[in-house]
């Protein structure tokens, strides 16, 4: 993974409540065994028509939200299945920050294990983003460091983020490359045992 402390993108509105990761890649598209090429199948029942055409009504088909790199959702999105596959899919469709009133849990852990940034405000802030979205082209500041999204009309909030998951993003580790900054003394440990 790659870290940042600064990212700025293109945000879509997605004014939908309860959003679950079976909407987000259905479950039979889970048979990949890669964490990529799950970007095409994101949204696939919202997103395509039963004879396969893109839906015009799906919002994330509008041409004005083509290369967006972040998500404005609504309430709960995320729950439903634990898959990891969601936020791959996500990513793999071009998202790197997913904000939302409130998420699943399990879901945001799996947004920051895989590199990807999901942002928590007050559902007053989200109508905010969600109405400016609407007019394209629609850009957010999102400033790890700070812990701040702003956009270029004033609009200016913070946000938490845990510390640990921070310094993770930061740096762009992932769990395995933060156990292997111990590999001295995992491999002093494992000497010393075997004597």
């Amino acid at each position: 993974m790659s870290g940042f402390t600064k990212f700025v993108g293109k945000a879509a509105a997605m004014d939908r409540v309860n959003v679950d990761t079976d909407q987000i890649i259905p479950k039979q598209f889970l048979k990949r065994i890669e964490k990529t090429g799950f970007g095409r199948f994101a949204f696939f029942d919202w997103r395509y028509l039963k004879n396969g055409e893109p839906n015009p009504e799906f919002e994330l088909n509008f041409p004005e939200n083509k290369g967006a790199t972040i998500l404005i959702a609504n309430k709960n999105f995320g729950c439903g299945s634990s898959r990891e596959h969601a936020p791959w899919a996500l990513q793999d469709y071009g998202f790197q920050v997913v904000i939302a009133p409130s998420f699943a849990d399990i879901f945001y852990q799996n947004c920051l294990k895989n590199g990807m940034i999901p942002i928590q405000l007050d559902s007053e802030k989200i109508e905010y983003l969600l109405n400016a979205a609407k007019n394209q082209p629609y850009n957010l500041h999102v400033n790890l460091e700070n812990e701040t999204v702003e956009d270029e009309n004033g609009f200016k909030e913070s946000f938490d983020i845990h510390p640990y998951w921070k310094k993770m993003l930061v740096n762009g580790w992932d769990e395995i490359e933060i156990t292997l900054q111990y590999s001295t003394e995992i491999q002093d440990y494992e000497n010393a045992a075997a004597k």
